[in-house]
């Protein structure tokens, strides 16, 4: 059983959903294979303003009914190749054995909750080495290398071919061929009831297995 995690690093959402992701990773640890890809977000994705940014930032956070609003500090005008440089760092991150959410979580604090400019390289390179010890110059080097920027445009390719546009998205695969595609959800309940029925029925198939083996 896997679950795929597809984001963009500074996206609100996406930080909303963050709590939902360590509780199923604490729930189904041992059950299930857990891992996230960057599905890298369109320039008309962003808001073009603070105030607009804003305007969503408070839409969210009262729908998530948080007690703080997030900040949008880091909001910069989009530059193609750059922008957003948080998503290629925490990507870089993993060709240095940081594969967890350590990494992309420090940067994404620092977008919104901090309003740091790491949609730049040079914050985000500087929150990184603070979250980890990396090696700055080597990270960014990674970060804005060919192989990366392929990695990120492959996994972004693989989330739209899901026929989804809605980051956070979660998909869902089980061994017997099942899947189940959540986008835009940051909320645990559905995917926790997902998850159990599906692991319910591959133990079922496996419990059939044992009894009568093969088709024949």
């Amino acid at each position: 059983m896997k679950i795929t995690y597809y984001l963009e690093v500074i996206s609100s959402w996406c930080y909303w959903a963050e709590p939902t992701w360590k509780e199923l990773k604490a729930r189904y640890a041992g059950r299930v294979e857990f891992e996230w890809k960057i599905a890298k977000m369109q320039p008309a994705d962003y808001p073009v303003t603070r105030e607009q940014c804003d305007w969503f930032y408070r839409r969210s956070g009262m729908i998530m009914r948080s007690p703080f609003m997030l900040n949008s500090g880091w909001l910069e005008p989009y530059r193609e190749g750059v922008f957003p440089a948080a998503s290629y760092v925490a990507e870089a991150g993993k060709d240095f054995g940081v594969t967890g959410d350590e990494l992309r979580l420090a940067l994404a604090h620092a977008a919104n909750r901090e309003g740091l400019k790491v949609a730049s390289m040079d914050p985000a390179i500087a929150v990184a080495v603070k979250a980890t010890g990396l090696d700055g110059r080597k990270l960014r080097a990674r970060a804005e290398s060919a192989e990366v920027a392929a990695r990120i445009a492959a996994s972004t390719a693989e989330f739209f071919a899901h026929q989804v546009n809605q980051r956070p998205a979660f998909v869902l695969t089980d061994g017997i061929g099942d899947k189940a595609v959540f986008s835009g959800l940051v909320r645990l309940e559905p995917l926790a009831a997902t998850l159990d029925a599906m692991l319910a029925d591959t133990a079922a198939y496996a419990a059939h297995a044992a009894h009568f083996g093969g088709p024949p």
